[in-house]
């Protein structure tokens, strides 16, 4: 008898670990990122542009000291975007207000990321400043396989004379063996006021949803993000109206753009100040196939902004802003004026 009632419970046991007893689903899980580097100038003039505006190359006496610093502090911040639940320093980031190849193979080769084993796309644009924008990517996660660089055209409103500025940059390649693009901007400045400069980064968005397009020409199904300063906000005519950007994901039809950002904007958050206003100019936009349930491939996970405290002035004008390196001509040993802005991509493994 007794044995009966054992095999009895045995059973139900078997029966219940059937209905209940599911293998738990593990993930492997990247981030992807962009950060603005604030002016990230080598201590060299060249006379080939008007790098002599830096703010590098205004300070008056121990440049080599500030740039080595400068560069310590940028590794650090990127080394810890996405390090608590990853345990990894970004697969990929792009970057945007660096001057040249020389200051980002400084920073791929400092203490922080050197182990990281970064490789490096970038390309000189035409920017009067001398700035440009960069993708880096560890190589042991995901390899290149087509990169451009895509020219802005705009024209000064009353001199009709060009305006040079930042190449677009898109980068294909292959994330652990799954296809992805990232297309990274660095989209005219406001300088002029904000409605006198609108039509260029409309002009911006123009290209990027061309390049988008492009993509997606080859491939209806392409993983692209959409990532950079865009020097607007979430809802302004260049992200809302060009590249029709949506706010919730479950509306994104299949070639459109979904933003994460704006419902970040609209409860307040944001990457940069001015003036005790907050701005979200710098975002990571992504094409509806990274939107998908089905976990076989990599998906978004979730969105955020790195605004740990360290990275947060806590004193002066600037308090409560993001703790930028340079004020009143000189170095403040701070990070940037932005925020940088990451995604988590997760993909389930056996």
């Amino acid at each position: 008898m007794k044995q009966i009632k054992l095999l009895l419970f045995v059973f139900f046991l078997s029966l219940y670990s059937l209905s209940f007893g599911q293998p738990k689903k593990t993930f492997k899980v990247h981030t992807i990122a962009f950060y603005n580097l604030e002016n990230l100038f080598d201590t060299i003039n060249d006379p080939n542009k008007f790098d002599e505006a830096s703010p590098m190359m205004e300070l008056k006496t121990n440049r080599s000291e500030v740039y080595k610093k400068k560069i310590q502090n940028m590794a650090m911040v990127i080394a810890d975007i996405g390090k608590e639940t990853t345990h990894n320093s970004p697969a990929i980031i792009g970057v945007s207000e660096v001057e040249n190849r020389e200051v980002l193979e400084d920073l791929v080769n400092d203490s922080s990321l050197r182990d990281k084993d970064y490789g490096i796309v970038h390309f000189h644009s035409p920017d009067a400043r001398g700035i440009d924008v960069a993708l880096l990517y560890q190589k042991k996660l995901f390899t290149p396989t087509s990169t451009t660089s895509n020219e802005l055209k705009i024209y000064d409103d009353n001199s009709k004379k060009r305006v040079y500025t930042r190449d677009q940059l898109v980068v294909s390649g292959t994330l652990e063996d799954d296809p992805i693009s990232i297309i990274v901007n660095h989209w005219p400045s406001r300088s002029g006021g904000e409605a006198r400069s609108r039509p260029k980064r409309v002009a911006a968005a123009k290209l990027t949803k061309h390049l988008v397009d492009s993509l997606q020409v080859i491939d209806p199904y392409a993983k692209v993000f959409i990532m950079g300063d865009f020097n607007d906000d979430p809802t302004n005519n260049s992200v809302k109206d060009v590249l029709k950007a949506e706010k919730n994901r479950d509306k994104v039809k299949l070639k459109g753009i979904y933003n994460p950002y704006e419902t970040y904007f609209k409860d307040g958050l944001g990457t940069t100040a001015y003036r005790d206003a907050w701005s979200l100019f710098d975002q990571i936009l992504m094409t509806k196939p990274l939107l998908e349930d089905d976990y076989s491939s990599f998906r978004l996970y979730k969105a955020g902004i790195f605004n740990k405290n360290y990275l947060i002035g806590n004193k002066g004008r600037y308090k409560g802003y993001p703790l930028r390196s340079f004020a009143n001509g000189s170095f403040t040993d701070g990070y940037s004026d932005h925020f940088p802005v990451y995604v988590y991509v997760i993909k389930e493994v056996d």
